[in-house]
């Protein structure tokens, strides 16, 4: 019996590689935890000293380490897990929330990615969209899409399911509205 990577792994199968979204994701959280540390340094500004200081940006800092906790547990525990069977999304929404989408690969029908303004291109983050049986399942905010779609199509090919990149369902819509 092989290493389980993960909960709800099968006995049979085996996991193929894991992506989790950019760490953009956190930016919230960030901006708010330096907030707090340049607030922890006001009362050296009303009381001028080394210790008032310190004690201040000390407690910033905890502050700031409190405020960006969250945000960070939601990208660290918010994985994508492909197997050689299936796609497991596990997304951690907050400290006690966490849902989990389960697809098998032969559900797959297409992947895209997109990449969609300056930040995304200077950052390498992007939107990939799988087109299912069921729907469209959209993932944003994913570090190197590019990267992860032909990785994701790769394993399909191997597995002999024919999915391809192409346009998106939204695309094809536009397209068939424009001809008509």
């Amino acid at each position: 019996m092989s290493e389980k990577y993960f909960a709800d792994q099968f006995d049979d199968e085996e996991v193929l590689f894991v992506f989790r979204k950019h760490p953009i994701v956190m930016r919230k959280g960030l901006i708010f935890a330096m907030l707090a540390v340049l607030l922890g340094t006001v009362p050296s500004l009303i009381k001028p000293e080394y210790s008032v200081y310190f004690i201040g940006l000390a407690c910033g800092l905890i502050l700031g380490i409190l405020l960006i906790l969250p945000s960070w547990i939601g990208w660290y525990f918010s994985v994508f897990i492909i197997t050689d069977q299936r796609l497991i999304q596990i997304t951690q929404k907050g400290l006690f929330h966490r849902s989990v989408v389960d697809m098998g690969l032969n559900q797959i029908q297409m992947v895209n990615y997109e990449i969609d303004g300056l930040q995304a291109t200077l950052l390498g983050f992007g939107t990939i969209v799988m087109q299912t049986f069921v729907g469209d399942l959209v993932i944003h905010e994913i570090h190197h899409p590019a990267e992860i779609q032909k990785k994701l199509l790769e394993v399909l090919r191997d597995r002999g399911i024919a999915a391809t990149p192409g346009e998106s369902r939204a695309q094809q819509l536009a397209t068939q509205d424009e001809e008509a």
